[in-house]
């Protein structure tokens, strides 16, 4: 049965992270997106991704918790690099 996390973070600026990190996987990766949804083919499973005038949210999917763990960490570690003028360090993910 798949596992799936999700987290939101609070940020104004959603929908441009949404999209950075859409077009920066995009180089490797089936990617969909706009400027409110997104869809990004991980290798651990799809991230879904949808932006508000609030927040940025994403749910993952992955077979197992390993690949919950390393999918969490690939979202963090390229939105740590995107939202650094937010002091972003890490989603509050939250199992689904």
């Amino acid at each position: 049965m798949p596992m799936i996390a999700k987290a939101r973070f609070e940020t104004a600026h959603g929908s441009k992270y949404l999209q950075q990190l859409c077009k920066h996987f995009a180089h490797k990766l089936a990617v969909e997106f706009d400027e409110c949804a997104g869809r990004i083919a991980l290798p651990t499973g799809p991230a879904v991704l949808s932006a508000s005038p609030a927040a940025l949210s994403i749910t993952i999917t992955a077979d197992d918790a390993a690949g919950v763990i390393r999918a969490r960490q690939i979202i963090d570690d390229h939105l740590r690099r995107f939202a650094f003028r937010e002091g972003f360090d890490t989603m509050d993910w939250q199992p689904a």
